[in-house]
């Protein structure tokens, strides 16, 4: 299996680094992260979690706000000469201190950020979903491979302990051979202002969104790629939040084992859930993908027994950071690799089609 695959690789690599270090070596260094884009998520979540890296410190920030940027750096003990504007972003590639960018800017502007991050000899750690279209998330991947820098995306969720103990039983057979799933995922987005409801910079509405989060446990529960989508859209256009983009997506996705995924968007009710059933039990998480108090159950036909996997309390977002400095060390390409964000965006198009055109796609 390819998760315990790498689960396996990742542990004897950071076991052979440890029996080659000398007992008296210095700690290795920490790599510095450039936080581009203080709005919420790295400002409030993102950055507050360096405190508990263990390879990974904040060493710059970027802003459009330079009052923002100035004191968020003063707060954290950062050279003033590691303010950037977007503007003068280019200059990072002078700053020796800074090894990865993190892109937390609107998804319209994740491509541009990653391509100048790239051309500045960093790695990438770039929000999810990867970029607004299929040609950007390739101009992504080649701009990273011509600077030979790591790109990997920001799938938390492959760092959260219990989608990571559901993976595994899934894997395992415990719940036996996988019929069917079920994710849905949505917010009540209730400001018609919103960046998220403007197309130019969300490049779309719910499934530009929290539409990721279903489409990728689609796939990490079954642990196959889809191979065909059909769809459908539920938006009321008189409301004001819904003039540019859309409210529910419905899909339903085929898979090469005969498994189906049934899979929503939204953004008028607020759900966090994903259930997978086999023919022999099922595995169910609600909440499923939050920050944190996510919960999981098994059963043979209902939540028979709550389980509490192994290191519950570990942060998503600290072994996500961390990930990806790991992997810019040994130059090795991450787990949520550029590669599995371009595999996303095209089942997005897919998706879209086939709302738009009613009928199913092949993939």
């Amino acid at each position: 299996m390819e998760i315990e695959r790498r689960d396996v690789l990742l542990s004897a690599a950071a076991l052979a680094i440890g029996m080659a270090a000398p007992a008296c070596a210095a700690a290795p260094r920490k790599l510095g992260y450039a936080i581009v884009g203080l709005g919420y998520y790295g400002l409030k979540v993102i950055i507050p979690k360096f405190a508990d890296c263990e390879h990974s410190r904040l060493a710059a920030v970027v802003s459009g706000d330079p009052i923002k940027a100035r004191r968020v750096a003063a707060e954290h003990g950062l050279d003033p000469k590691s303010v950037y504007s977007y503007a003068d972003f280019d200059r990072i590639r002078d700053n020796p201190d800074v090894d990865i960018v993190y892109v937390c800017l609107p998804n319209s502007m994740h491509a541009e950020y990653t391509i100048r991050a790239a051309k500045a000899g960093k790695h990438v750690l770039c929000e999810k979903p990867m970029a607004i279209s299929v040609a950007e998330c390739e101009a992504m991947i080649a701009a990273c491979r011509r600077a030979n820098r790591q790109l990997m995306i920001g799938y938390r969720s492959h760092f959260e302990p219990h989608n990571l103990e559901a993976m595994r039983l899934a894997r395992t057979g415990a719940a036996g051979k996988i019929r069917y799933v079920r994710s849905e995922h949505g917010f009540v987005q209730g400001d018609p202002q919103a960046w998220r409801l403007k197309k130019a910079l969300s490049g779309g509405g719910s499934l530009m969104d929290m539409g990721i989060y279903s489409l990728q446990a689609a796939r990490y529960m079954t642990g196959e790629e889809p191979i065909a989508v059909t769809a459908r859209e539920s938006t009321d256009r008189r409301d004001p939040r819904f003039t540019e983009v859309e409210d529910i997506i419905d899909w339903t996705l085929e898979f090469p084992s005969g498994a189906i995924a049934s899979c929503q968007s939204m953004y008028s009710a607020n759900q966090n859930h994903i259930l997978l059933m086999g023919d022999k039990g099922r595995i169910e998480l609600e909440p499923a993908t939050r920050y944190d108090g996510n919960q999981m159950w098994t059963g043979r036909d209902g939540r028979e027994q709550q389980v509490q996997p192994p290191s519950a309390n570990r942060s998503q977002f600290v072994g996500q950071l961390d990930h990806m400095a790991e992997c810019a060390t040994t130059n090795r390409e991450p787990i949520v690799s550029g590669a599995e964000g371009l595999r996303d965006i095209r089942i997005v198009e897919a998706i879209y089609r086939s709302a738009r055109e009613g009928k199913t796609v092949r993939l």
